[in-house]
């Protein structure tokens, strides 16, 4: 019993010590890691306190900055206000500066209206009292008027008024006559001096001033192939040569019409070669027509070479004769501009040889004068600055030069003497007898126009153009048209055709007016 008590105490001390050694033990375990965890806070603390001191200090270093640039954009601000408000003090001040100066100019005008009101006042008292005494002076005027003249105010207005415009139309008649006597003078002269000088000096040939072109053909049949079928042939021909093709009862003739002169001699001349082989066809055509296009530009050089050939001049520019050439195919009246050329260059001659002129330089400016016309189609300008360019470019003289640009011209008082003697001859050639010729349509058209013109005045029952377009009687309502209304009628209608109509020479006007009356004895 006592043995195992023994051994049970044995036991117990032993678990006692051994409790003790772990309990040692664990003790310095527990003291190793409570002083490595010491030491870990210890060093996280340490760490902690280091990154919380970064932290802190690049808190404080950012707050700085933004402190500084909110600073710098308040101040920035307060800057910008500052001077608007500056600004608007300023504005401010202006304007109360303009308001206090412009109160003083409504005060000043105020005080001037209440002066002028006061016065005007007692000006309407003073013209109140003034036209009350003129009121009372015209009647008794008026009353002793009525006694002496033996007549009333209305009639007295009427009888002034009739007197004042009888007095007017007879000095306006009696200053018209003159005129037109002046004017007759003075055309009269000029005429003369121009015939005489054209016929004695020059005589030419001349053509018809047309915008037509006729084709003779060898039979009627001819015309079915010129169509071809369902007119392919002649819409081939237009369309190769730009014409209309006119194609009527007119026996055995086909009728070419087209403004442009060189298109419409182009396409006469393709017409009558298709003729003369006899193959017409589209493809025979358009060929035809290049042929003679390309062909063409020879027949122009060698129509401006002989004329100029005609006048003396042998060292012209080759484009120059070319543009020359391309005359022959416009017309000028009854002339061909060509023609005219011709004739003004020799006109030129014989004045400058009589004035001691270069005669050679004022047959060359007479011969150019109208170059111009054949680019005045395709260039806007008028011919005269057209052709004085033109042969400015080609190295003409300066003079030449002038005295094509100024042959229309009215103001020749500073121009040089070829200037004067081309524009001279440039009328002698236009307008000699002769030289224009209206073709039967455009006279037609005339005298209509000139009979409409007349019609459309009030008081017009009917006109009539005679004598060949010279004279227009006019048949008034005697209604409407008094006698005394009658001679400026005949004026205002001289005056408007005028004004309003082209015409030769003078046209005489004759208004009639005639009363009948008709009664029956039964």
């Amino acid at each position: 019993m006592s043995f195992a008590v023994e051994i049970v105490v044995a036991v117990l001390g032993a678990l006692a010590g051994l409790l003790v050694v772990g309990v040692v033990l664990h003790k310095k375990q527990l003291a190793g890691a409570f002083k490595k965890s010491e030491d870990e806070a210890r060093h996280t603390r340490e760490e902690a306190r280091k990154e919380a001191d970064t932290i802190i200090k690049q808190a404080l270093k950012d707050a700085k900055d933004e402190s500084k640039q909110r600073r710098q954009q308040l101040e920035e601000e307060a800057k910008l206000r500052r001077t608007e408000i500056a600004k608007l003090e300023n504005k401010v001040k202006q304007r109360e500066q303009t308001l206090d100066k412009k109160l003083e100019i409504v005060e000043k005008r105020d005080n001037d209206l209440t002066a002028l009101e006061t016065k005007l006042h007692k000006d309407e008292q003073n013209f109140q009292k003034m036209n009350s005494e003129c009121m009372e002076t015209l009647e008794r005027a008026r009353y002793t008027l009525q006694n002496i003249a033996k007549m009333s105010v209305e009639e007295a207005k009427r009888e002034l008024i009739k007197s004042l415009e009888d007095e007017a139309r007879k000095e306006a008649r009696e200053r018209i006559r003159q005129i037109e006597e002046e004017s007759r003078k003075e055309a009269d002269e000029k005429a003369k001096s121009v015939i005489s000088l054209a016929v004695q000096r020059l005589a030419g040939e001349y053509v018809s001033d047309s915008t037509i072109s006729v084709v003779g053909l060898p039979s009627d049949d001819m015309k079915g192939r010129i169509i071809g079928r369902e007119g392919r042939n002649i819409r081939a021909l237009e369309q190769a040569t730009g014409v209309d093709l006119i194609i009527d009862d007119t026996p055995e003739a086909v009728i070419i019409s087209c403004f442009n002169p060189i298109r419409r001699e182009i396409a006469k001349i393709t017409l009558e070669r298709l003729i003369a082989d006899g193959r017409v066809h589209p493809a025979r055509i358009e060929e035809t027509a290049k042929r003679v296009a390309s062909e063409f530009d020879q027949i122009i050089r060698e129509a401006g070479e002989a004329a100029a050939f005609d006048v003396g001049i042998t060292d012209l520019h080759p484009e120059l004769i070319k543009l020359l050439g391309r005359l022959k195919f416009r017309t000028n009246g009854v002339q061909t501009v060509l023609q005219h050329a011709v004739e003004t260059a020799h006109i030129c001659g014989i004045m400058a040889s009589e004035m001691g002129l270069n005669v050679k330089r004022a047959k060359r400016a007479g011969l150019l004068h109208d170059i111009g016309k054949s680019i005045d189609q395709d260039t806007e300008g008028h011919h005269s600055h057209l052709g004085a360019e033109v042969c400015a470019k080609y190295d003409e003289a300066e003079v030449v030069v002038e005295a094509i640009r100024l042959h229309h011209s009215e103001d020749l008082t500073n121009a040089s003497p070829y200037a004067l003697v081309v524009n001279t001859a440039n009328i002698l050639s236009t307008k000699r007898p002769g030289a224009r010729r209206e073709i039967m349509e455009t006279y037609l058209t005339r005298l209509c126009d000139m009979e409409k013109l007349v019609k459309d005045f009030a008081g017009i029952a009917d006109a009539y153009v005679m004598q060949a377009g010279n004279e227009i009687r006019a048949l008034v309502r005697p209604s409407g048209v008094s006698d005394s209304q009658v001679v400026d009628l005949a004026n205002d209608i001289a005056s408007k055709l005028r004004q309003e109509m082209t015409f030769p020479g003078q046209v005489k006007v004759t208004v009639v007016r005639e009363s009948q009356f008709v009664d029956y004895a039964k």
